[in-house]
């Protein structure tokens, strides 16, 4: 989030904070919709800005209702949800880690159902085409990314 607030000219910080906190509720209410409705309440409680409680709430594909991405900010939580699990896993089975994930090889391994099979594909796919990016532009911009913190990241 925060490599993408630098690229669309945004508030690291702000934009950091919404990738930090968008699960911090998933282990106590991980069924819908208690995540992240439970969590929003907890954030209202604590002062959050709406604009980062918003982005967090629309997140989730079942409150799209009540809460449709808007912002660029909504858009670029939702395409690196997902994909930044996935290339977590991805980058667990190999011996370099991040370093030399490319998306070749991310692609191939999005097909194979069996690979991190938890991750919502159609979710990646939704969110490349929401933030109106390339997929495997986006990917090589999060693998990029995450490799500029892989030490937070345990690798």
């Amino acid at each position: 989030m925060r490599a993408y607030a630098g690229k669309f000219d945004q508030d690291p910080e702000l934009w950091g904070t919404v990738g930090l906190l968008h699960d911090f509720d998933y282990e106590r209410w991980p069924d819908p919709p208690n995540h992240p409705l439970q969590g929003s309440q907890i954030l209202r409680q604590r002062g959050y800005p709406e604009d980062v409680i918003y982005a967090i709430l629309s997140h989730a594909d079942y409150l799209a209702a009540d809460y449709p991405r808007r912002s660029l900010m909504d858009k670029t939580l939702y395409a690196c949800d997902e994909l930044c699990g996935f290339l977590m896993a991805c980058a667990y089975v190999r011996p370099d880690n991040l370093q030399g994930l490319q998306a070749k090889s991310v692609r191939k391994k999005l097909k194979q159902a069996s690979f991190a099979a938890a991750v919502n594909r159609d979710d990646i796919l939704r969110g490349a085409e929401e933030l109106q990016v390339e997929l495997n532009e986006h990917i090589d911009f999060c693998v990029q990314a995450m490799q500029g913190i892989a030490a937070d990241l345990g690798f």
